[in-house]
């Protein structure tokens, strides 16, 4: 991976970041699509007609005030939720609830906005319960699969490449919160995935982990090649790293576009401010973080 952060919190300006090249005649498909998706929880409409459609090779960002409906889109996107109304399609093929477990075996990852590791386990045994999904192999005692020379070599890969080789032996409780989103990363990338959608990684980080971790998801995209979906409430990050930018407001989708185009969006800037002539900042970015930027997503 590189050795200098390409995306960080504060922002410094860099070269917006140009999509994949796709072929002259304009003819792609579209990797992962949405086809007028709502979805309602009794008289609550959490989302309302949205579309949405991302190419391989991408890196577009969701984003959105708290209860835009974010977590939601995730969450039908991986087939964890069916829509009310509309489709939901993944390399051709609907997945409306499918799960996020068999789409691990098609070439979909995800990461969540809380982290969902698995506490005693140590790190190493936590990259190991991804590889050996991936590989395919029989399940045993974690512990009997590390002594695998296939499995433990590609746990030390992947350790080595999320900058948790010191850590392969702490139980997961133990690790810092960004640590630990590093490890929820670290997972869905030894799955291997076409396409990994990450819940708000930066949740929870400090400036120079936040640094880091912007660093890492886009080397996701372009050194491994992974088709990147990311929700995400820092928007300087947002906007200093997304190919394309889309944004929910109250379960519509009100904006979509490189991120140059999407900060000067009137309607983005009313989403989140009421006002059209101010800078336009995401309200929950605190200037320090700290653990308490870590809540969950409310009428998501």
């Amino acid at each position: 991976m590189s050795s200098q952060p390409t995306g960080n919190a504060s922002s410094t300006a860099r070269e917006p970041r140009k999509p994949p090249h796709w072929p002259a005649d304009g003819v792609t498909t579209s990797l992962i699509e949405t086809r007028g998706v709502s979805k309602s929880y009794g008289a609550v409409r959490a989302l309302e007609d949205v579309s949405i459609s991302v190419r391989e090779g991408e890196f577009v960002s969701i984003v959105g005030p708290n209860g835009a409906g974010k977590t939601t889109l995730v969450n039908l996107l991986t087939g964890l939720l069916v829509p009310t109304q509309g489709e939901v399609y993944f390399k051709g093929r609907n997945i409306a609830g499918v799960g996020p477990v068999a789409l691990a075996t098609r070439g979909m990852a995800r990461t969540f906005q809380l982290v969902e590791i698995f506490p005693q386990l140590t790190v190493a045994e936590t990259i190991a319960a991804a590889v050996v999904t991936r590989q395919g192999k029989r399940w045993r005692l974690l512990s009997v699969l590390l002594e695998d020379a296939e499995i433990a070599t590609r746990v030390a890969e992947v350790a080595s490449i999320f900058g948790l080789s010191s850590r392969l032996a702490t139980v997961s409780h133990l690790l810092s919160q960004g640590e630990k989103k590093l490890l929820d990363v670290a997972s869905a990338f030894a799955l291997e995935p076409q396409l990994i959608l990450l819940d708000e990684p930066m949740a929870g980080m400090n400036f120079e982990e936040k640094e880091d971790m912007a660093r890492y998801v886009v080397d996701l995209n372009e050194e491994f090649g992974m088709t990147v979906v990311m929700i995400e409430h820092d928007m300087g990050v947002v906007m200093d790293i997304s190919h394309r930018v889309m944004v929910l407001d109250f379960g519509r989708k009100i904006a979509e576009g490189d991120p140059a185009a999407v900060l000067a969006d009137p309607h983005v800037k009313r989403a989140y401010l009421g006002e059209e002539d101010e800078v336009l900042v995401d309200p929950d970015d605190a200037p320090t973080p700290g653990t308490a930027d870590l809540k969950p997503e409310t009428a998501a």
